[in-house]
């Protein structure tokens, strides 16, 4: 079957809870014929809520409709069927709130490739929904490019909706639509808690997620300055004995994904670190290959290392 689709096939992912949104702003892409570009287009439904399509109305043509039943649908098979049927060369999925993302990713015929992502949520009840469901909140976040809180009114704590983004992604856009249709897109300007202009930037123990966040995502910013921070060390035999990991355990959403953080370093000198030792760092960022990345990544050039005891706050978290 796989020969017999393209090679490569633009995905548009809506996600959100029921009642989010999702439905009506694809219905009203759909309107657009801004985005008729004449291919064939499969738009796949995995959850069905209060709103209903009207094909009637849709301005793209060749749009072929297709809802899965459940969850035990949602597999490569079924999806590269569904594209084969319709000759689809573009998917637009309305994905189920309550299912995992990783269960959509492990489920993508070869060949389709995420586009855009997009996140719906009523502005009303998201709070409720991330204090009871966390997790799937977090879900939804972590890897859209767009956040739309809908049914937004005048008096609502806006900052508490930013505060909930910003403490999964920074990458994301946030718009506040109205009842009325109108937009509004976040401003809020968002510092970190440390100076990256800094001759050294000194990363306090509490601040650690939010600089491995930001190192991730915005490494060119960091190429060539020196960090100073406390971090457990990593070590493997394989290594030569001036290289460890070193970073912090990080909690993003709740206790069962706590994760070890770490960035390869090269030590001044070999120091018999074991695996758990605590040791504050001091070392140039620099970009290139290591064994840790199985290619290029960021490399913390260590001009001083010492060993430390572990801090107070020994989980980095976003707060």
């Amino acid at each position: 079957m796989k020969d017999r689709l393209p090679p490569e096939t633009p995905v548009y992912l809506f996600l959100g809870f029921l009642s989010s949104g999702k439905t009506k702003f694809i219905q009203e892409t759909l309107e657009d014929p801004r985005f008729d570009t004449g291919e064939n287009t499969l738009l796949l439904v995995t959850e069905e809520g209060e709103e209903e399509y009207d094909e009637s109305r849709f301005q793209v043509k060749n749009v072929f409709v297709s809802y899965l039943q459940g969850k035990e649908e949602l597999t490569e098979e079924r999806l590269a069927s569904l594209q084969e049927m319709y000759g689809a060369t573009r998917v637009l999925v309305e994905y189920n709130g309550t299912w995992l993302l990783d269960d959509f990713f492990e489920a993508m015929p070869e060949g389709w490739m995420l586009n855009q992502v997009m996140t719906f949520f009523d502005a009303a009840s998201i709070l409720s929904y991330n204090a009871n469901m966390r997790q799937l909140v977090f879900d939804k976040m972590q890897n859209t490019q767009l956040i739309v809180f809908n049914r937004y009114q005048d008096g609502m704590d806006k900052m508490a909706l930013h505060k909930l983004v910003r403490g999964v992604t920074r990458r994301a856009d946030i718009v506040y639509e109205k009842v009325d249709g109108k937009a509004e897109y976040d401003e809020i300007v968002d510092p970190l808690p440390f100076d990256t202009n800094a001759p050294m930037i000194v990363i306090e123990d509490r601040d650690y997620a939010f600089f491995y966040r930001d190192l991730t995502e915005n490494l060119q910013d960091y190429i060539g300055k020196t960090v100073r921070f406390k971090g457990i060390v990593a070590t493997d035999a394989r290594l030569p004995k001036d290289n460890v990991v070193i970073g912090r355990h990080i909690m993003t959403c709740c206790e069962a994904d706590i994760e070890y953080s770490g960035v390869a370093c090269v030590l001044p000198e070999g120091m018999n670190l074991q695996t758990r030792d605590w040791i504050e760092v001091t070392a140039k960022i620099e970009f290139k290959k290591h064994y840790v990345y199985k290619g290029k990544g960021p490399v913390l050039i260590a001009e001083k290392a010492e060993r430390c005891a572990p801090p107070e706050e020994q989980l980095a978290v976003f707060y």
